[in-house]
């Protein structure tokens, strides 16, 4: 997010959209990773896929793959080192984007959760004809996204067909919106949208709760984002969202000195053949 933007925008910290792109295939080693390891510290983290498949690994033992559309997301704390890519099947497209959303300082230092969702664990809400949304995060009516954040947020996917529309409510007490439209065009609140278009709502009315929504001639996709404003100082340094820079310097400190992330597995998670071997019913007989 633009830092003339960030108090408008918080938590919400980044949406790198990933693609579309044609895969150049998948990875056969099994330790090569297209998105090199790298750190994380005192944020949330969600890598969602509409097309493609996720492949991930990190420093809690996990290696994961999942179908679109699904996501992987972290609840990074104290630090996670992670790698990300190299699922998807060469020829197919490959679709998504990586969402950074700040927390509390109060909060930065709790131990890391991870969780990796298949399609099935994505609610998908119809709000109409030709109007659906999947939801990511928080609550629609009694339906949860899976995407366990700190901080309350609510982000959803609608996809609306041509001439279709919505008037979603934005959930009482959030005081920041935002509007990602990536395919397709049409009207928020009453003004023109493109692909590729942020449309920053205000939500600080506790009156004025709608968020209209209008699909053009070629339909509208588009990602949502609402949520509960932190109101904190933000220190930034690359992987790393803090509160002040004397935390950015002790976290730069630990990784240097190779004290990050303080909690991990026990082996070498980079090295899938160091992973502990899985006891089964046949290994218990020997």
């Amino acid at each position: 997010i633009n830092a003339e933007y960030m108090g408008e925008a918080d938590p919400f910290l980044m949406c790198d959209e990933i693609g579309p792109t044609i895969s150049s295939g998948t990875s056969e080693d099994p330790d090569f990773f297209p998105v090199d390891w790298h750190p994380h510290r005192g944020m949330d983290i969600m890598s969602y896929l509409v097309e493609g498949t996720g492949r991930h690994g990190d420093s809690l033992g996990n290696r994961e793959t999942f179908a679109s559309p699904g996501m992987q997301w972290m609840s990074v704390g104290s630090g996670v080192e992670h790698a990300e890519g190299g699922g998807t099947p060469k020829g197919q497209v490959h679709h998504g984007f990586q969402i950074w959303l700040n927390v509390p300082q109060a909060r930065k230092m709790d131990d890391p959760v991870y969780g990796t969702e298949p399609p099935s664990a994505l609610p998908n809400i119809t709000f109409g004809p030709g109007a659906t949304a999947r939801l990511l995060a928080g609550k629609i009516g009694e339906e949860e996204g899976p995407f366990r954040t700190v901080q309350p947020v609510q982000m959803a996917d609608f996809e609306l067909a041509v001439g279709a529309q919505v008037v979603h409510p934005i959930p009482a007490g959030f005081d920041s919106c935002m509007l990602y439209v990536y395919k397709g065009s049409g009207t928020v609140g009453g003004k023109a949208v493109e692909a590729r278009q942020v449309a920053l709502l205000d939500a600080t009315d506790a009156e004025r709760r709608g968020l209209g929504i209008l699909a053009g001639r070629e339909g509208l996709s588009a990602m949502l984002f609402t949520g509960r404003r932190i109101g904190e100082p933000i220190a930034w340094h690359g992987p790393f969202v803090m509160t002040t820079d004397a935390e950015i310097r002790q976290t730069i400190r630990e990784y240097r000195t190779g004290n990050f992330p303080p909690k991990r597995v026990d082996w070498d998670y980079r090295n899938s053949a160091a992973a502990p071997k899985k006891v089964t019913k046949d290994t218990m007989c020997l």
